[in-house]
């Protein structure tokens, strides 16, 4: 097997130029700002735990899919374990983090995270790579390892079932078309 000489050391110094795409993209997974912040240091934790080498360029593209992979995996070891009670947001104390100034912008952009973290897993992390994170098509398909063309799909599909889910919120949770 010939030796790759792409291969390059993760450099820990330039995690940090990550933190605010991957927080978003962990905000979408999970759905609330607290479970978010923990995702991504649990993320950065595994990531600094040993040393990593790395193809081509590409440290926020393997660190969306450790944050994913690790999103899966805490799914799955909660899934075994029984559900904790949640707090009312009214009565926890804690003060909201909207903008007085603009309010209902706060409440679409909340709306539409929701909206996002309830479509299917492939078009979810899809939707997250290119209208959260920011990244090119090409990019979120080298992110994901897929194609560019299916990654494409999926955010065109995921994108059309946000657009019916938001338009009719009466209709309850968005199904599968």
């Amino acid at each position: 097997m010939p030796q790759d000489d792409r291969l390059r050391p993760l450099d820990p110094q330039r995690l940090g130029d990550h933190v605010d795409r991957l927080y978003r993209a962990a905000f979408v997974l999970c759905g609330n700002p607290h479970d978010a912040e923990d995702l991504v240091q649990e993320t950065y934790t595994r990531v600094l735990a040993r040393p990593r080498l790395l193809r081509h360029d590409d440290d926020l593209g393997y660190l969306l899919r450790v944050l994913r992979n690790t999103f899966v995996n805490r799914l799955r070891s909660q899934r075994r374990r029984p559900a904790p009670l949640e707090l009312d947001d009214e009565r926890d104390g804690l003060p909201r983090a909207t903008d007085p100034r603009h309010p209902e912008a706060a409440l679409e952009a909340s709306e539409l995270l929701a909206a996002i973290a309830l479509l299917p897993g492939d078009q979810r992390d899809a939707v997250v790579a290119v209208d959260v994170v920011g990244l090119s098509y090409r990019e979120a398909a080298h992110a994901l390892r897929t194609k560019e063309a299916t990654l494409t799909t999926r955010v065109h599909r995921g994108r059309a079932r946000l657009v019916r889910g938001l338009q009719a919120p009466a209709a309850g949770p968005m199904r599968k078309p």
